[in-house]
């Protein structure tokens, strides 16, 4: 009989804990592994320029060192697997010590030593049938379970079959095809134990597993695509539309669902200063459409980061802005997702634009020049005049190191910085091609699928190198260089919008469509950098499609024409089984001519299976007929 065995628990047990513990403990090492031993470059605090400097040794501090892994999620984690791990050993030593699993042994089971003779068992048995005995363990499992042992294991001592089977197979009942037991401790069984044991049941299973369900699904069930949550897209396709300007979105940002509990001022000092920062940025904003306390609060900070005047802000504020700007690459990503599913391209270009502004921490009215350490409205005024002049950055970009202005107030190290920066800034080339996979013909009908081919080449990267992070010394985390590629109509609607995260230096997109009616069409196509302004690219791509009536009309080969009238093989099987129950027919017609009953049986209305198989049943026939008369054809040709 089945019974309760703790060797075969502890097994049990000791895989269930492995499961948790292996990745448990690799993902606790690989984290004090990037905490204590990662690299710069691993965390992204590299700093090619001095500008770059504190971004970096501010990297360093908060994603590198012991206090990086000082999170409630990891100590929570940390100390279950401690305990799990103790646990794990405690019954790898007990199964060191304990480990055969449950087997049948008569002189155990009766507590006697190996080889005791009959009276010595007689007694033995005596003592604990009379100890275990249902009767006086009433509504008692494990007694019962004992007791019924206890007859067994005496059966298997002194009758000579079940003797015999239990040296023979290890069991007095015969040879069994499997030995099973439940792995489950033996204490489970005990009525001492039983008021523990279905406490312990309900609570586990009345309230600790629904509330984790529940809290794990409550959790989850708020995050959509890209780990945003679904009140954050709400929020978005309510405030989003072919009319939305690049100014207003920094509150759109301020209002996402990831910042409505850390935004909320807990004090009147934080109001105040909030009020403070307000009428610093004020000029620069928008009017607010929203007066809430967390939207406002949200839409300052970001005004503060894009007008460079973060230097007012206090510590808790300043944590707040980085909380912020870490989830806004993702956030800004859903804005543009959104747009694309409204079909709205400039709403789309704004979102892509705002999120360059955000890296650079630059705003509408900022020059692009800006974006090189150490420059002011100074410099860019110097540099604007006279000549070599440049208004943008590519023009800057363009001028030789030797005659760029704006340099004069410099240190060399700080032009050395200038020039480093011009060096990583992208040069981008684009080019586009127009195309539709068929050999035969090189134009265009309605209905098919074109693809344009946008090939981006980085000028600036070596040949077999990749692109690095972004040069963005005010963004307080690294961002990898990446272009967002949109085609649309004239009209402003989107017929693709793709992000381009390949670092390679040579990078090829293809954009697929369905072919418009005929005529002659002008999409506009867009490249923007997802960090950098200044560097976007426009250029139009024209398209002649023709009517398909124009096509040369599609002629079926004779062979391919003669196939389609071959029958297929599911059409042979069938016929095959149609003329085998032709026969089968054929002989029971002939039985039941003789049998008057089964006449009239057979008079009666045929289903609708029955009547397609008779149809079948006469076309195999004429076939076979005018095969036979081919056939006899043939052979009188042959006889004259």
């Amino acid at each position: 009989m089945l019974q309760y065995d703790d060797s075969a628990f502890y097994f049990v047990a000791l895989s269930f804990i492995t499961l948790y513990i292996v990745p448990s403990w690799y993902s606790i090492i690989n984290n004090v592994r990037v905490a204590l031993f990662s690299t710069d470059e691993d965390i992204g605090a590299v700093s090619r320029t001095s500008a770059e400097k504190q971004k970096a040794s501010e990297l360093k501090k908060t994603s590198k060192g012991l206090k990086t892994l000082n999170s409630t999620g990891f100590i929570v984690n940390f100390v279950l697997t401690l305990l799990c791990s103790a646990i794990f050993l405690w019954l790898y030593f007990s199964v060191q010590s304990n480990g055969e699993v449950n087997s049948f042994d008569p002189f155990t089971i009766l507590q006697i030593d190996t080889g005791a003779e009959l009276k010595e068992i007689k007694k033995a048995y005596k003592k604990m049938s009379l100890r275990y005995h249902p009767d006086k363990n009433p509504n008692n499992p494990q007694a019962e379970a004992t007791f019924m042992m206890v007859a067994k294991a005496y059966e298997a001592l002194t009758n000579p079959v079940a003797k015999e089977n239990w040296e023979k197979y290890g069991n007095p009942d015969g040879k069994q095809s499997l030995a099973v037991s439940i792995g489950l401790p033996e204490f489970l069984l005990n009525v001492d134990n039983r008021n523990l044991v279905l406490l312990t049941y309900l609570i586990v299973m009345v309230i600790v597993v629904p509330c984790a369900v529940w809290a794990y699904y409550s959790n989850s069930s708020k995050f959509g695509e890209k780990d945003v949550m679904y009140d954050s897209y709400a929020w978005y396709h309510h405030n989003l539309n072919e009319h939305t300007l690049t100014k207003s979105l920094p509150e759109v940002l301020a209002g996402s669902a990831e910042f409505r509990e850390r935004n909320l001022t807990k004090s009147q000092a934080d109001k105040d200063e909030i009020g403070k920062v307000l009428a610093r940025v004020k000029s620069h904003m928008q009017k607010p459409s929203y007066n809430h306390p967390v939207v406002l609060k949200g839409n300052v900070l970001l005004h503060a980061h894009l007008t460079r005047q973060t230097d007012v802000l206090s510590e808790a504020s300043m944590e707040d802005l980085r909380f912020m700007l870490r989830y806004s690459s993702s956030l800004i990503d859903a804005m543009i997702s959104v747009c694309k599913h409204q079909e709205s391209l400039k709403s789309a270009l704004n979102c892509v634009k705002f999120g360059q502004f955000v890296a650079q921490g630059m705003w509408i009215k900022d020059s692009e020049l800006l974006q090189l350490p150490h420059f002011t409205e100074n410099e860019v005024g110097h540099v604007a005049k006279g000549k070599p002049s440049a208004k943008t950055i590519k023009e800057y970009m363009a001028i030789p190191n030797e005659s760029k202005k704006g340099l004069k107030e410099f240190t060399e190290e700080q032009k050395e910085d200038i020039f480093k920066c011009c060096d990583i800034l992208p040069n981008l080339t684009v080019e586009t091609k127009v195309f539709v996979d068929d050999d035969e013909d090189d134009n265009v009908y309605e209905g098919d699928l074109c693809t344009v081919l946008v090939t981006l080449t980085r000028n600036n990267v070596p040949e077999g190198e990749k692109a690095g992070l972004v040069h963005a010394p005010r963004f307080p985390f690294p961002r990898r260089e990446a272009w967002w590629v949109a085609l649309g109509t004239k009209e402003g609607k989107i017929i693709s919008i793709d992000k381009v995260t390949s670092p390679e230096r040579v990078v090829v997109h293809k954009i697929k469509f369905l072919a418009p009616r005929a005529g002659h069409y002008e999409f506009d196509l867009h490249v923007l950098s997802n960090a950098y302004v200044g560097f976007d690219h426009e250029e139009s791509v024209e398209l002649t499609t023709q009517d398909p009536s124009a096509l040369p009309e599609y002629k079926v080969h004779p062979d391919d024409a003669e196939l389609d009238d071959e029958p297929t093989l599911f059409e042979e099987m069938m016929n095959a089984n149609i003329e085998a129950d032709s026969d089968s027919d054929e002989e029971e017609d002939s039985d039941g001519d003789d049998d008057d009953e089964s006449e009239e049986e057979g008079i009666r209305e045929l289903t609708e299976e029955e009547s397609k198989k008779r149809e079948l049943q006469k076309k195999a026939r004429k076939k076979d007929d005018s095969d036979s008369d081919d056939d006899s054809d043939v052979e009188e040709v042959h006889a004259d």
